[in-house]
């Protein structure tokens, strides 16, 4: 029988999909803005069980990003396959600045590969001309890259200024010919994220418009040339849940893939909003079933009587095909999604693929073969607030109910540096202006203590304490029920006590953390360490353990 599809299907912070198709396999690329490797790619052989199976870019060389700022980094790659070659293709920008009031640093890279497993190429710089790359392989063998067209002049008011269109020699491996502005959007403005295909000798675009909030949509256009003219769908937007209150919010952003029999679905960025319109799990990646019309046009599979709105469920699809015997299974160091716990006794040589570390590598701030057993990391002289490596290794929250817990070995030094500047302990993050902190430090009066940091903002505070004098082990955890994360800590992983009362999981939303500046991540939880008197004092973690919780 073949699965029901429940969105999203991949939970927690996997915004700007793009799905391409190799054979029966089905692989999707996610942003992954300043969070290290770059590049999330997922796979599938039923549209409906999804693991994480490799990062695209996974050597300095590949990607840069010290002191890139919160938000930026890796915005929305594009993945594509060409048959004709059995190669993959993966574009991406790596933004350096973003906001929209001064000029954005938008270098566009190509990466390609045999194996989307990798490895992946060294990168070749593409242009400067806006973000949101994609690349479109015709059917007459030639190649063509679209991006939206950011226009920064002081006097140009439409920082949204189109898609371009120039053409990629493979031989060359540069972009040549003219660049063409072929499609200016919709009156939803904000037109970004654009995808090419053909089909039946059209050419048709896929853009995202509205902004990638509670006023997102996906939109489509076509043209018989590939350079246009573009006339927009007569019933766009395609797909959108503004105007709505459905569970699955700010829907656009996306792709479309056919199956091998002839199926039609396409991904999107999507968000869960509760409590007053807070996505703690940032925005996600969905996906919806569409059929084409006589006239030519795609739509999606949808009740709504003026467009299509993202369902929680999609039928079953006729695109499951299992694994046979003899075939490439998953990797063996995938991560499958919808997993109810998942325990890490940090027994290998490298991280397993669900962690993820600010900007730069574990290297010199962690080692998982200094301590064999352990996570060991050394408190770096950069606290969570800049945008240095901090040594802070997190996995993205999946759901909305869910606990999380750590066993950490860890002494701070005496005297009034260590009491001010050494700490260790699990973290909930999402940006150097949001996050909560069960921390061990050390207090000139109480000695070793457990103590939770909140930050919002510019205000940080103290929200609970307790004292651990004698302690040389701490069982730390947070346990998240209706958006309110409750901390605790323990000596023997029996006793717990509370460490605060219990927190507003709102804080680590995009949401929540909008006001500080570019919001388009995810939560974290995770271990973190610094030392700003530069000793590097380690906190070595025994284990992590990450759980959904069901029921009440």
């Amino acid at each position: 029988m073949n699965p029901t599809i429940h969105n999203p299907i991949l939970p927690g912070f996997h915004p700007d999909p793009s799905i391409c198709r190799a054979g029966d396999d089905y692989y999707i690329a996610n942003s992954t803005f300043q969070w290290w490797p770059g590049v999330a790619i997922s796979h599938s052989r039923d549209l409906a069980h999804w693991e994480l199976v490799s990062y695209a870019l996974t050597r300095r060389s590949q990607l840069e990003m010290d002191r890139i700022p919160d938000s930026g980094g890796i915005w929305a790659p594009c993945l594509s396959y060409n048959p004709e070659e059995k190669l993959f293709y993966l574009i991406y920008t790596v933004v350096n600045r973003h906001s929209v009031r001064s000029p954005i640093e938008t270098p566009n890279f190509l990466v390609t590969a045999r194996d989307v497993r990798g490895p992946w190429s060294e990168p070749v710089l593409l242009n400067y001309s806006g973000f949101d790359p994609s690349l479109f392989h015709d059917d007459d063998g030639r190649s063509w890259l679209v991006n939206m067209y950011m226009d920064d002049r002081p006097a140009q008011k439409l920082f949204f200024a189109g898609v371009l269109l120039q053409e990629y020699s493979k031989k060359r491996k540069q972009l040549v010919g003219p660049v063409r502005n072929i499609y200016l959007g919709t009156e939803l403005g904000a037109t970004e994220g654009p995808h090419l295909f053909r089909r039946n000798g059209w050419y048709y675009l896929i853009v995202a418009e509205g902004g990638t909030g509670y006023g997102h949509a996906m939109t489509m256009a076509r043209s018989r040339k590939i350079a246009g003219p573009y006339v927009p769908h007569p019933g766009n937007p395609i797909m959108t849940a503004r105007t709505t209150q459905l569970p699955i919010q700010k829907a656009g952003h996306g792709q479309l893939v056919e199956t091998p029999q002839g199926e039609w679905y396409g991904v999107y960025l999507c968000g869960r909003p509760r409590n007053g319109n807070y996505c703690i799990l940032g925005r996600e990646t969905g996906i919806e079933r569409g059929t084409w019309g006589r006239d030519g046009w795609f739509h999606f599979d949808s009740p709504h009587p003026r467009f299509e709105v993202p369902a929680p469920e999609v039928a079953p699809t006729t695109a499951s095909k299992t694994i046979r015997q003899g075939e490439k299974g998953p990797a063996a160091n995938s991560y499958a999604y919808g997993q109810k716990e998942r325990r890490d006794d940090f027994n290998r040589k490298k991280l397993g693929l669900e962690w993820n570390t600010p900007r730069i590598p574990l290297g010199d701030m962690g080692s998982l073969t200094a301590r064999p057993g352990f996570l060991r990391l050394r408190g770096q002289p950069h606290p969570l607030e800049t945008n240095r490596g901090q040594a802070l290794v997190a996995r993205r929250i999946e759901d909305r109910d869910f606990t999380a817990s750590t066993l950490m070995e860890y002494r701070p030094g005496a005297g009034p540096v260590a009491c001010a500047w050494q700490c260790a302990g699990l973290v909930c993050f999402y940006s150097h202006t949001n996050y909560y902190w069960l921390r061990v430090a050390r207090d000139e009066k109480l000695g070793i203590i457990v103590e939770l940091m909140k930050r919002h903002g510019e205000t940080r505070s103290i929200e609970g304490r307790i004292p651990a004098g004698n302690w040389r082990r701490f069982h730390l955890r947070v346990t998240a029920r209706n958006d309110r994360f409750q901390f605790a800590a323990s000596r023997d992983g029996m006793s717990w006590k509370k460490t605060g009362a219990p927190q507003d999981g709102n804080l680590l939303s995009d949401e929540a953390s909008a006001p500080f500046g570019f919001s388009f991540t995810g939560a974290y939880v995770g271990m973190a360490a610094i030392d700003l008197s530069g000793a590097r004092v380690a906190a070595d973690f025994d284990w992590f353990d990450y759980r959904r919780l069901e029921g009440k």
